[in-house]
């Protein structure tokens, strides 16, 4: 935490659109259309799928954060994040949506507003809570084509399992221990 507070000074005050187009070595920081991209991978039906989707993202911290920039980037239109937490400073140096301004303040509401201000076409509903409450019961799950995992809670990883399963939707599971990472289908 020392270091990491002791790098502060040294880094760089990125918008939240400079951030995501310097991070990730896109098509589009590039000038590329991605969705002309994708009609040449996918066609029209694929972009109008990707469009339509109803995305659920469980866990706004490292995961997650990557996760929804992924998703805005990729032409996704319809997302939900799901979070708990609070922004630490600790987190700054690996979640690329906050800033320092943005400590203490939820997860899952701040991915919301870096979203929006890259792209503000895109529908985002920022639930600061957990996905363990009866709130987030399979009726809530139900609403989505696509469930993402980004947690680090092993028991609410299950709990969201079990919902998905119930459900009948598709789960995307990552985590990371110390440098590994999985992911799983």
């Amino acid at each position: 935490r020392v270091g990491q507070r002791s790098l502060l000074p040294f880094r760089k005050s990125w918008t939240a659109q400079e951030s995501l187009l310097h991070v990730s070595c896109i098509p589009s920081a590039m000038g590329v259309d991605k969705a002309a991209l994708a009609r040449v991978y996918g066609g029209d039906e694929l972009v109008a799928r990707i469009a339509a989707a109803r995305v659920l993202v469980v866990g706004a911290g490292g995961i997650g954060c990557e996760l929804l920039k992924n998703l805005v980037l990729s032409g996704f239109k319809h997302l939900d994040v799901i979070d708990l937490d609070t922004i630490d400073v600790s987190n700054l140096n690996r979640q690329l949506l906050f800033r320092m301004h943005h400590v203490s303040q939820s997860k899952a509401k701040t991915a919301r507003e870096a979203v929006l201000q890259v792209a503000p076409d895109v529908a985002i509903n920022a639930h600061h809570g957990s996905v363990t409450s009866a709130e987030y019961g399979i009726s809530f799950f139900s609403q989505f084509d696509l469930v993402l995992n980004a947690l680090d809670n092993l028991e609410a990883r299950r709990h969201v399992n079990r919902l998905c399963i119930a459900a009948k939707k598709p789960l995307v599971e990552s985590g990371t221990e110390a440098f590994a990472g999985q992911c799983q289908m």
